[in-house]
């Protein structure tokens, strides 16, 4: 093939293009991978042709680039010449970031929290039987226990299915007083629906202290919905059961909406459940070391997708994992 004619007709085609979809159909037909030179360098075997087919394929990607700079530049002039533009006009403003809502609420938690002298400890999501379950008093026997509720990665090792396993962490690691508050992801194996997920964010507060009382207990959680719903609410407990708290006790706070009158929110009861809590269980001071003769105290949890549902009225929860922004950018 004669080299220099093939270089003098890449250089007019190259050249003859008047816009940027045709020069890229010329740098493919005489520079790409399929081209006469490409095919040429390929098998290169002396010095000499590797010296003529490199300066020949140099020469024409320089021409490309100058060819593109001349049909960019082009391209804005005729956009100048088209278009009037008003220098003094604003401008318009990029779109700003925020965070999530569930960040939004889990932070104004923690803040409600530590104007109260708690502190946040965070935990490991990776856990095991222990942790999560043995020295929360959980019977061999109950649901969660089975693969079927709860994520394993082994026998022993799983994905934590609530907080819990940092309040036994963290009691094991110091001695009382305790007054802390453990916020994180949890698994459960779950099929998503408008109040279930496999994955959810759950808070869980500790208070271990000598004198603690359910009075305490009462007092802590309605201070807490009163900064987070506003003043007017009222709090009232209900017995319930959980392994790890004995007695155990479920929260109803007064509806944020219809002010305890009645509305479809609360079901016209005037009342929403927002979480289990109860008196550390004896035994469960005894797994962690402690003297339940000498140490009381009482744990709380709640769901935060619940709240962001309950406070904003969305109506299900895989909005928050949708990353829908013209959901998002509401809050």
């Amino acid at each position: 093939m004669n080299w220099q004619d093939y270089e003098n007709e890449a250089l007019r085609a190259i050249a003859g293009c008047a816009t940027a979809a045709e020069l890229d159909e010329a740098r493919v037909r005489y520079l790409g991978r399929k081209s006469d030179l490409a095919q040429a360098l390929r098998g290169v075997r002396d010095r000499e042709s590797g010296m003529l087919l490199n300066g020949i394929r140099e020469r024409l990607e320089a021409a490309v680039g100058e060819r593109r700079e001349a049909i960019e530049r082009a391209e804005l002039e005729r956009l100048y010449a088209d278009r009037a533009f008003d220098v003094t006009l604003p401008g318009h403003a990029s779109p700003r970031g925020r965070l999530h809502l569930l960040t939004q609420i889990r932070r104004e938690i923690e803040d409600i929290f530590l104007g109260m002298g708690y502190e946040v400890y965070e935990g490991d999501e990776v856990t095991d039987t222990w942790h999560n379950f043995d020295a929360l008093t959980t019977d061999h026997g109950h649901p969660s226990r089975s693969p079927s509720d709860t994520f394993y990665f082994s026998e022993n090792v799983l994905l934590r299915t609530h907080t819990s396993p940092d309040q036994i962490r963290l009691m094991e690691s110091r001695q009382p007083p305790i007054y802390a508050i453990c916020p994180g992801r949890c698994y459960r194996r779950d099929t998503p629906d408008a109040t279930h997920s496999p994955t959810f964010l759950q808070v869980e507060s500790l208070v271990v202290d000598r004198g603690i009382t359910l009075a305490d207990l009462k007092g802590m959680v309605l201070h807490f919905f009163r900064q987070l719903f506003g003043p007017e609410r009222e709090v009232r407990m209900r017995t319930s059961f959980f392994p790890f708290t004995e007695p155990s006790v479920e929260f109803d706070v007064t509806c944020f909406l219809c002010n305890g009158q009645g509305c479809a929110v609360c079901k016209h009861s005037g009342w929403i459940e927002m979480g289990g809590a109860g008196w550390v269980d004896p035994d469960v001071f005894r797994n962690v070391g402690y003297d339940p003769k000498t140490w009381s105290g009482f744990a709380f949890g709640l769901g935060i997708e619940r709240i962001a549902m309950l406070r904003h009225g969305l109506p299900d929860l895989r909005l928050f994992w949708d990353n829908d922004l013209r959901v998002l950018a509401q809050f």
